[in-house]
């Protein structure tokens, strides 16, 4: 199948030269390239886009290409063909491209745009064909046919598709073939079908454009192919399932450069196919080459056969052989002018019968002598080989490998234990050995390597890193090391380690390193990969690195980015997938050569510290590879999932120093703010007051006998200025006191207790008089003392609920000569009814009638002399109080 879209990817080349859907194309082309560079070297989604990864990916493609550059035509078809039929849309995008694949169709449609140059009608249900069908297709250049269920195939449907030039019918079941010559056809496939003999007639002569035939049969004579003789066929595919009958020398008449064979899987292989091919084709691949009968009934090639050869690549699938066969058909190999020799999926395993050791021996000396000669071979490849062979010595085998006279050597998956160094100077320039049971002991001391390039040893059981610096070390010409996925580690400073001084390459991902890695690399290194190892910081002080400019971190356990003290000509750095928090700031100054730095997928912590890397990234000029998906919050987790170039914070949330300049600031304002307001508002006077009056209280409380609460002793207290004490004694006094219903007034002269301090005296009188009366004037408000008793008085009335404040105005008081402090006096003159003092005599009755009444209640009988009392005062605090 490999041949079949290769020859197809020639057609489409050919398309693509006529601009017939050459955008299509050429996207397509791109995608498979893509494709092809993933699927050699396993990039991942984190690592494709580096330039870093692509260039060692490119180079193991060379390496391949030197391999085996056949197998890397079929891959890039195979992937190209596959991207196109699996891709292409319906006239939606294109009108020249129609795809009806996999719609359950028993038909061909009948609203094909006539305009179509590209039609894709496989895995469907189709089972018959008409000219009909396809006679308003003028235009159609590409028809995919395969995997339907057609039966006879009438080529004559197509006459007038003159621009016909690709042409699909593979894996139908046809039986039968009516012939007609499509002249402009170049590819044709016609395999995995039915049919018993090649469906091959004289019209066929005619298709000199045709490149790529693609035939299936059970049978195949000399005949079958005498139309093709003159034909110059680029490929030739022949799939051969149910096959039966082969007759010598029929492959022979066909004119390929390229044949490829799939015999049947549960049959006998027949050898003349692969001795005939070898002298058809320059490449020649053949899958399915199995042998179960005795090794002694095998057709050994004759020598003669060598001058017929024509094959240079050669390439074997699925082979399950007895060793006597393969060495034989190796022995061929060797002889003929084959340069590139891949096996893949190898089984190789004893006789049927039992061999004797000296009938086994001469065939392994005859290879020991045949190997020592030179020959035209340039690149063995084994892949996935299986070893049912135990018998014998099997040191023999690989001192045949190491002494093999080519430039490269690939051994793939074979559960190799162990390659011989060889005894002469060897002529190895690539080696692979990857995916096998190598150890430390591999190529110790072995001298003979001195033209090795390239060495690949991914995915082995080596464990020392500096046995595998020593094995290097006579290796004069070792550019590139890949010890990926092993099991290496390093002991640290007591172990030295020498490597090659030509080793330039460096791939030790996937092993089990630490940081003393550092201590034990190349001088000369320049490409080096620790990918996914245990490295938690690069150390300072180890060996200078001059020449490294890519260096490879991701994956493994740094805190950090690490710096370049070591590393002065480092420009590509990949650090993804560790354990940084908040990258240093400083990183591109201490590595300014850096052009390039991969540090995404790592748990950012969302904070300042990540503001001077956010500020870093907007003046590095895109060095941030995979900027800004690659790059997203971790921690806390509210902002888990953020990109870091949607997190932002304030230069004064993450600058300490103006934080600090800020917050005093802030601080001094405000306590200026309520120092002012407490000034203004007179709250140390208020607090001062409200402190006096609780200790007032709570003296009281401590002093007063147990259930005998305040009995009411006067009927008002009287509260007023020193200098409106004529009008209290002469006028408010007398006119209250006399009469019958005189009434009891508590006035500070005669009923403050000495020995009490003036507030509590104050206090005591409140709460001893059912009101207070305050006078009111300019000279009230002016007087510090009768502030304190309009205080208390207030208080009392919210604190007992009671109304017991009377205000008499005696004199005006304009509200500008008012303090600040007295706003409880303010608030009661603006709610509170007062009586005003009046200037006519004939008025006054009137007022002290009210008064009377305001103050007017029944006072419990007093036990004591009251007035004796109020006579004696306290000198000291009677003074002071007057004098405030």
């Amino acid at each position: 199948m490999l041949d079949q879209v290769s020859s197809s990817w020639f057609f489409l080349q050919n398309q693509h030269r006529k601009k017939i859907g050459d955008v299509c194309l050429l996207k397509q082309f791109m995608s498979c390239s893509y494709l092809r560079l993933s699927a050699c070297c396993g990039l991942d989604s984190s690592l494709r886009h580096t330039e870093q990864k692509t260039k060692i990916c490119l180079k193991k493609i060379n390496l391949e290409i030197i391999m085996r550059p056949l197998t890397n035509i079929y891959v890039f078809a195979s992937a190209f063909i596959f991207m196109l039929w699996n891709n292409i849309q319906p006239t939606v995008e294109n009108e020249f491209i129609a795809n009806y694949s996999s719609s359950l169709l028993t038909n061909v449609p009948k609203n094909i745009p006539v305009h179509t140059h590209i039609l894709d009608l496989s895995h469907n249900r189709i089972s018959g064909l008409s000219i009909s069908e396809f006679i308003s297709l003028s235009d159609l250049q590409v028809l995919n046919l395969s995997r339907n269920l057609i039966t006879e195939l009438d080529l004559s449907v197509f006459i007038y598709n003159e621009d016909l030039e690709y042409l699909d019918l593979s894996h139908n079941n046809i039986l039968k073939v009516y012939c007609q010559t499509l002249a402009n056809l170049r590819h044709l496939d016609m395999s995995f079908n039915k049919y018993t003999a090649l469906p091959i007639c004289q019209e066929f002569r005619n298709m000199f454009h045709l490149e790529y035939l693609g035939l299936s049969a059970t049978v195949i004579r000399r005949s079958d192919f005498r139309y093709f003789t003159h034909l110059q066929l680029h490929t030739v595919f022949l799939t051969l399932e149910d096959f039966s009958l082969y007759e010598p020398q029929s492959l022979t008449a066909l004119n390929t450069r390229t044949l490829h064979i799939v015999f049947a899987a549960n049959r006998n292989f027949s050898f003349p196919l692969l001795y005939d091919g070898m002298s058809t084709s320059e490449n020649l691949k053949i899958v399915n080459l199995r042998y179960t009968s005795s090794y002694k009934d095998f057709p050994s090639p004759h020598l003669t056969l060598l001058k017929k050869i024509k094959t240079t690549v050669l390439m074997l699938d699925t082979v399950d052989l007895q060793w006597p066969i393969i060495l034989q058909i190796f022995l061929l190999i060797w002889y003929s002018p084959v340069e590139h020799l891949t096996v893949t999926n190898l089984t190789f395993r004893g006789p049927l019968e039992g061999l004797a050791e000296y009938d086994f021996l001469p065939l392994l000396n005859s290879l020991k002598q045949l190997i020592s000669l030179d020959g035209s071979m340039k690149a063995l490849t084994l892949e996935h080989v299986h070893n049912k062979v135990y018998y014998f010595n099997q040191e023999i085998l690989y001192r045949q490998f190491s002494e093999m006279k080519i430039a490269n050597l690939t051994i793939y998956d074979a559960y190799m234990p162990h390659m011989l160094c060889p005894n002469r100077t060897s002529s190895f320039q690539y080696v692979n050995f990857s995916h096998n049971a190598l150890t430390d002991e591999l190529f110790q001391n072995c001298g003979t390597l001195t033209d090795l390039k390239y060495l690949i040893l991914q995915r082995n059981k080596f464990e020392s890193l500096a046995k595998v610096s020593f094995m290097t070390s006579h290796m004069k010409s070792l550019k590139y090391l890949d010890m990926s996925s092993n099991l290496l580690h390093h002991d640290g400073a007591d172990v030295r380690c020498q490597w090659a001084e030509s080793l330039s390459e460096l791939d030790l991902s996937s092993n089990q390193l630490t940081d003393v890695v550092f201590e034990c690399l190349p001088v000369n290194i320049k490409t080096l990969n620790l990918q996914n190892n245990q490295i938690a910081s690069v150390p300072r002080g180890v060996t200078e690195l001059k020449s490294l400019a890519e260096l490879n971190l991701a994956s493994n356990r740094l805190a950090d980015l690490p710096g370049c003290s070591g590393f002065s000509s480092l420009e590509f750095l990949n650090t993804e997938m560790n354990l940084i928090l908040t990258p240093s700031a400083d990183f591109f100054q201490s590595c300014p050569r850096v052009r390039e730095l991969q540090a995404g997928h790592n748990p950012f912590k969302c904070s300042c510290e990540l503001q001077d890397f956010l500020r870093l990234e907007r003046r590095s000029g895109g060095k941030l590879a995979g900027w800004p998906a690659a790059y997203l919050c971790e921690y806390p987790s509210a902002l888990r999932g953020t990109q870091l170039k949607d997190f932002h914070l304030s230069e004064l949330a993450c600058n300490t120093a103006l934080l600090l300049v800020t917050a005093l600031l802030l601080t001094l304002v405000l306590v200026a703010v309520v120092a002012f307001l407490c000034i203004y508002l007179d709250v140390p006077w208020y607090v001062r007051m409200t402190w006096q009056w609780t200790q007032t209280k709570r003296r009281a409380w401590h002093s007063r006998p147990e259930g005998q609460e305040t009995v009411l002793q006067f009927h008002a207290f009287v509260s007023y200025s020193e200098r409106d004490a004529l009008w209290v004694k002469n006028e408010l006094i007398p006119n209250l006191e006399k009469g019958e219903d005189c009434v009891q007034l508590c006035q500070h002269e005669r009923n403050f207790i000495p020995g009490k301090s003036i507030v509590e005296n104050i206090i005591t009188c409140i709460e001893k008089s059912y009101k207070s009366i305050f006078v009111l004037s300019p000279n009230f408000v002016q007087s510090e003392w009768c502030h304190y008793e309009l205080y208390f008085a207030h208080h009392k009335l919210f604190s007992e609920n009671s109304n017991s404040l009377i205000l008499i105005l005696l004199e005006p008081i304009p509200p500008y000569i008012i303090p600040a402090r007295y706003h409880k006096l303010k608030a009661l003159m603006a709610k509170r009814t007062y009586l005003e003092w009046p200037k006519e005599r004939s008025k006054r009755a009137l007022f002290w009638a009210n008064l009377r009444a305001a103050i007017s209640i029944n006072l419990p009988t007093y036990f004591e002399a009251n007035e004796e009392e109020s006579d004696v005062t306290s000198t000291s605090s009677i003074s002071q109080y007057v004098n405030n």
